[in-house]
């Protein structure tokens, strides 16, 4: 019989989870569970300097390793502070847990000192959250969490532990672990429907012009080898959507590029003209499809997913398969072997020479200058240094898109950006859950002047844990997405998007006690890159004076089909 505090059973339940990193910021309705964190020798807690900072660093942690990040912090302000980055991981389907203080019970309602109702204020962006009532509701809550964060469609769990069920002076008998937890009311579908499964096989084999469409779905599921197999067996046209980069490789003569708003001319031009599109893992979101009345007219849908309510949900699925995408990918194998159903070649053919034609547009082609550096340089230059093989953290506006679009990543979990939400402030904090989760691997971070400002302290972070990621700051001294709109859509108005006074990055990363360079020259760049990403064991700034007036293209017309683009300034 152990006897165990609530605090205690609390980390005791995340040992036995094989909780290792634990992301956190104390304040006063934690503190008894951070004194019982001081008895751990399994648990490496990492003190943030924000709580933002702190979950999206859980989040980052979770996407480059599989696991489930976890993050405590305390009541209120520290509750209320995690609400963007668990929308992030919500819109995302990133597992994560959020343990967050709270208020004796008997104080609940009473607007208390740093009381908020943090299952409330997280309900609609969350999978499930629990409010403990006792302190042996904790074990169960929290095994209970990391099952739902982790199966079916992943997503943030919320745990809230008022502060009377941690008190360190009443001892309960510890709930050992008794195995799998069983949930009635939740069982995710990882098969799929077998006649199903055969019907959609049978349409891809009999598809003159097909695509393969991959999500994040095939990320989060670990399928990148089905569908490298897959590709690979019919010689299958596949495009990516931005949270799916990776899961097949960028430098492969089948991959098309991403598709979308900011997608590849040949992309959307296949998407559009194919005549069955086969999607795994996928939510259809409004940045992949544009107007749907008018997306992919002559294709025949077979939809992927784990999530029933995704199916059918913008675009309607010809045939609907829920279940797990590596699960459903290994069925098709089986039903491949079924089928007596031979592929036919010269179709193919003919569609794949249909593909080489728009790839001859050349659309990312871009004219470099002497004296000015092109953003879309910085990102091919960190591709070609790294050898595609870094793990690199974006944030939101036109770096992201520019790496999306010019960094070869072949190598699923390689590229951790915010998709669904589009939050700036990600990339840093996640990048740091990324080095710490994966301390052998190059971890990058790609950020703009004004994303990396918003959560630019947890430098001191970096600092106390030794955490050397390489930022790569593209200094346009404007909120560059947003310009772009601005310059396209609104006759070149310029509103509220000037950054003319950023701090010296060079001299705040000294101040903060990294290593720094400015870049101007276009003929620096690469040897100062390298130079960054040969010190190994220091966080480095790069900070580069990049072209402000840049513009990501391709870009969809608004309210277009998939193949109506802007392909250049002119």
């Amino acid at each position: 019989m152990t006897m165990m505090s609530g605090a205690q059973m609390l980390v005791r339940t995340l040992e036995d989870l094989g909780v290792d990193k634990l992301f956190g910021y104390p304040g006063g309705a934690v503190l008894d569970i951070y004194d019982a964190l001081l008895q751990s020798k399994k648990i490496h807690h990492v003190l943030g300097r924000h709580e933002q900072g702190v979950a999206h660093a859980a989040d980052g942690y979770a996407r480059a390793t599989g696991k489930v990040g976890v993050c405590l912090v305390t009541s209120g302000p520290g509750a209320t502070n995690t609400v963007t980055a668990i929308a992030t991981a919500y819109m995302d389907s990133i597992p994560m847990v959020v343990i967050t203080g709270q208020v004796g019970t008997p104080l609940i309602g009473s607007d208390a000192f740093q009381e908020v109702d943090t299952v409330g204020i997280t309900r609609p962006i969350v999978k499930h959250s629990y409010l403990c009532q006792k302190a042996l509701d904790i074990p169960r809550y929290i095994r209970q969490a990391f099952y739902l964060a982790a199966s079916g469609r992943p997503g943030p769990v919320v745990v809230d532990v008022p502060k009377d069920c941690v008190r360190p002076s009443q001892l309960f008998e510890y709930p050992e672990d008794d195995g799998d937890v069983k949930m009635r009311s939740y069982k995710p579908t990882l098969q799929g429907h077998r006649g199903q499964v055969k019907r959609a096989a049978r349409m891809l084999l009999e598809a003159k012009r097909p695509v393969v469409m991959i999500g994040g779905g095939v990320v989060l599921s670990d399928a990148s080898n089905e569908i490298r197999s897959l590709v690979d067996r019919f010689n299958l046209p596949v495009t990516s959507t931005l949270m799916g980069l990776g899961a097949y490789p960028s430098t492969s003569k089948n991959f098309l590029g991403m598709l979308g708003m900011h997608g590849t001319y040949e992309a959307n031009e296949a998407m559009d003209k194919a005549d069955v599109v086969f999607a795994i893992g996928v939510r259809f979101d409004d940045r992949v499809t544009n107007n749907i009345q008018k997306f992919c007219p002559a294709a025949k849908i077979i939809h992927v997913d784990i999530d029933p309510a995704s199916i059918s949900k913008t675009v309607n699925a010809d045939i609907p398969i829920v279940g797990n995408a590596k699960t459903v990918l290994g069925q098709f194998d089986e039903a491949f072997k079924e089928l007596n159903v031979e592929q036919d070649r010269k179709d193919l053919d003919l569609w794949w020479n249909t593909i080489d034609s728009w790839r001859e547009v050349k659309c990312l082609d871009y004219k470099k200058d002497k004296e000015l550096i092109k953003p879309q340089e910085i990102v091919e230059t960190l591709s070609r240094l790294t050898e595609g093989k870094a793990i690199v953290a974006t944030d939101v506006g036109q770096h992201q898109m520019f790496t999306a679009l010019y960094y070869k990543f072949d190598e699923p979990r390689h590229l951790l950006t915010s998709g669904g939400l589009g939050t700036m402030g990600y990339g840093f904090p996640a990048a740091i859950g990324a080095k710490i989760g994966k301390p052998d691997c190059d971890v990058c971070l790609i950020t703009g002047d004004g994303s990396f400002q918003m959560n630019i302290q947890e430098l001191s972070t970096c600092l106390e844990f030794n955490i050397p990621v390489k930022i790569f700051i593209c200094d346009n001294h404007t909120l560059g997405m947003v310009r772009q709109w601005q310059r396209m859509f609104y006759k070149g108005h310029i509103s509220s998007t000037n950054l003319n006074y950023n701090p010296d990055f060079v001299a705040l990363a000294k101040a903060y006690g990294h290593e720094a360079f400015l870049v101007k020259d276009p003929s620096e760049l690469e040897s100062t890159m390298k130079k960054a990403l040969a010190m190994k064991d220091k966080l480095v700034i790069v900070d580069i004076l990049c072209d402000t007036n840049a513009q990501v293209l391709p870009m969809q017309q608004m309210g277009g089909s998939m193949a109506d683009m802007f392909l250049n300034e002119d």
